[in-house]
């Protein structure tokens, strides 16, 4: 395998990584806000749930028109993470079959 192949694998991961990270934030700061442990009228509060939210829901709006509606549970974050899982089991796959 190339260097540069393994690279572009390896910052593929990388990217990965950090939106996991970040649909995990919004879970947890979700969770904090419904349970009133974090108010949104505190102004850094405010400015990362909105930060946060900006981040996710271009992945979110397109699971959540296929899903059907549950009610209150919203289950589009835990298909993201399903996705994410599959696609960097995938390219780790790729890359231990190159080597």
């Amino acid at each position: 395998m190339s260097p540069l192949l393994a690279t572009l694998f390896q910052l593929f991961v990388a990217v990965l990584g950090v939106v996991w990270f970040v649909v995990i934030a919004h879970i947890i700061v979700s969770w904090l806000v419904n349970f009133q442990v974090l108010n949104l009228r505190q102004p850094l509060v405010s400015q990362i749930w909105y930060g946060l939210n900006r981040l996710v829901e271009p992945m979110y709006r397109p699971i959540r028109r296929l899903l059907p509606d549950l009610g209150g549970i919203d289950l589009a974050p835990l298909v993201v993470l399903l996705i994410l899982f599959f696609l960097r089991q995938l390219v780790a796959n790729y890359y231990y079959a190159f080597i």
